[in-house]
């Protein structure tokens, strides 16, 4: 069976950022493989355009440039925040702001994003809400394990508004599926390529 639009696909992957030779960024095996259902718009169109027609024991090689993954940085979405926003039951938790850390937060229209600690001062946290693989070129290779026709549970759970799956464990980030903020659990298995 070869892959088509609502076939659900099972793929072994590695991605690395910077072409070949870079540090693996992410992995799937094939004890935890990414599980997806290929045309309804949770994997990034790239990734599916380099699987389209392969078949079970197929490998692939796919490059993905930046600007087709999940785009450049955008300035604009590095911001400073009073540190004020922090405070809960007058307290600032210091942990939560360290720089580093990945923080979910909420826009004034309600929609939920994560933010990067960058910097923190006197009065203000400096956050980034660039998606954390924005800017980067991404090359996978991988293996397809599994085609098959998907159940009719799968396509309506897929079809429905009602949320994502991004497959083992895999969580959106960043307001849902429309945005890009797809990722794993432990932001290191089987989230990536997610859309």
């Amino acid at each position: 069976m070869t892959i088509a639009k609502d076939k659900m696909v099972s793929v072994t992957y590695e991605l690395k950022l910077d072409g070949k030779e870079g540090d693996v960024f992410e992995k799937a095996g094939k004890d935890s493989p990414l599980i997806f259902l290929y045309g309804s718009g949770m994997m990034l169109p790239a990734f599916e355009s380099g699987l389209a027609e392969k078949k079970a024991n197929d490998t692939f090689e796919i490059f993905i440039a930046a600007a087709d993954a999940y785009g450049e940085v955008n300035e604009e979405a590095i911001v400073e925040l009073p540190k004020s926003i922090f405070m809960v039951d007058g307290k600032i938790d210091e942990q939560l702001i360290t720089p580093g850390n990945s923080v979910p937060m909420m826009s004034t229209s309600g929609q939920r994003m994560e933010g990067l600690v960058v910097s923190v001062d006197e009065n203000t946290v400096q956050m980034d809400f660039n998606h954390p693989l924005a800017g980067e070129d991404l090359h996978f290779t991988g293996e397809i394990l599994d085609v098959r026709d998907a159940t009719e549970e799968e396509l309506s759970a897929a079809y429905s508004t009602g949320g994502c799956g991004c497959g083992s464990g895999g969580g959106c980030g960043d307001g849902g599926c429309e945005s890009e903020g797809c990722g794993s659990g432990d932001q290191k298995s089987a989230g990536c390529g997610c859309h």
